[in-house]
């Protein structure tokens, strides 16, 4: 029973976190504005998460996670697949996308633990899109479909940054032409 509060209790708090982000930013949610709107203690708070951070990256990540084309990693996803998954993160989470690219920007400047989560997460994308590179084109080298992967991420996240400047940009646009250059022919 212990262990179903626990969960309820975490569920709290990440769907306080989430819709703190959508109305106030990252400035506004607060350890004690996610705790008051999720109606636990702090100490609760503590008992799940270690930092406010960390709250907030499980948030992100579950986000991400919901739109994820292979849920499971079993390779099945192509590429189209993985840019749309990035698409709708982008464009239908649009706070969350907002949160993640700041934090990646600035939040790691001094948090080392954090600048490893999202190292970590960068390099786990780049190695899925590798993966759906290296299927969709297997005349490709391991090494060449890491170098387009890498590319590919890397120009994603500066589409993310400029619709975050921009919320007219056209991510769904420039994505897909991405991956048409990506696959070109060298």
């Amino acid at each position: 029973m212990r262990y179903k509060a626990g969960l309820e209790t975490r569920d709290k708090i990440l769907q306080a976190t989430g819709a703190l982000i959508a109305e106030t930013g990252l400035e506004g949610t607060t350890i004690k504005a996610i705790c008051g709107r999720a109606g636990v203690l702090p100490g609760s708070f503590y008992n799940i998460f270690d930092s406010k951070e960390q709250a907030i990256i499980t948030v992100v990540r579950e986000a991400i996670n919901a739109v994820d084309p292979d849920p499971e990693h079993l390779g099945t996803d192509t590429l189209d697949d993985l840019v749309d998954a990035y698409i709708r993160f982008t464009v239908e989470q649009e706070d969350l996308a907002r949160v993640y690219v700041r934090m990646a920007v600035s939040g790691t400047k001094d948090n080392s633990e954090l600048r490893g989560r999202m190292l970590r997460h960068h390099e786990g994308r780049v190695s899925r899109f590798a993966a759906a590179i290296g299927r969709q084109h297997p005349e490709l080298a391991d090494g060449e479909a890491r170098q387009r992967a890498e590319t590919l991420v890397s120009s994603l996240n500066g589409i993310a940054i400029h619709r975050v400047l921009d919320p007219a940009f056209d991510v769904a646009l420039h994505a897909r032409s991405l991956v048409n250059m990506t696959l070109a022919p060298v």
